[in-house]
């Protein structure tokens, strides 16, 4: 009988600092490609202003998104393997003060250039919305097998675009973003430790 061995990962997996330090890189990445577009641009970083009704408004869409994610893990297999698979490769050697940062990092750098940057660099309509949305998809692109994911992170940047268009406030999509990637890592997190002490 020969025994079945997981398939590795096309992306060998990485370890904690790896994988905190690849985060740093690309938020710092992300924010000079910002900073240059808009030095050299010709157009302003989409507004953003901290009140109170905007900042619920991104944390409840966080929520509306997390639940969306949550069933479609439930109904596609496609996008419940390629979710598990990038996931796995990144959540597994992180510890749960991190995902404070996987929050955190993500959620404001890639707003800043995919939303605050790219929208008003590309006009603030739909075609905006939609290249914008590509390009934030393909970010999460991690081997030939992910599609899924990329197709639903497509449509997560493009709720995260109308929700910047809607409100005319980065601060939305800033906030759902971060509350969307914690409460979503936090989730999974606690389910692999649930079946380690199983």
């Amino acid at each position: 009988m020969i025994e079945q061995q997981k398939k590795e990962p096309e992306i060998p997996y990485l370890t904690r600092i790896q994988i905190l330090g690849a985060m740093g890189a690309t938020a710092i990445i992300l924010l000079i490609v910002a900073k240059l577009s808009l030095h050299f641009g010709n157009f302003s970083l989409f507004s953003w202003n901290l009140n109170q009704r905007e900042l619920l408004l991104g944390v409840g869409l966080g929520f509306v998104i997390t639940a969306l994610s949550s069933l479609t893990h439930r109904l596609w297999a496609g996008y419940r393997k390629s979710a598990d698979y990038y996931l796995e490769m990144v959540l597994k050697p992180l510890a749960l003060p991190d995902l404070i940062w996987l929050g955190l990092l993500p959620g404001l750098s890639e707003e800043l250039l995919f939303r605050g940057v790219m929208l008003p660099a590309l006009g603030l309509d739909h075609l905006a919305v939609i290249v914008s949305s590509l390009c934030f998809g393909i970010l999460h692109f991690s081997g030939s097998q992910q599609w899924p994911y990329v197709i639903w992170a497509t449509i997560v940047g493009m709720i995260f675009a109308y929700s910047a268009l809607l409100t005319g406030n980065l601060l939305v999509p800033i906030v759902a973003h971060i509350i969307t990637n914690f409460i979503s890592s936090y989730l999974w997190k606690m389910k692999q430790l649930a079946a380690i002490k199983k």
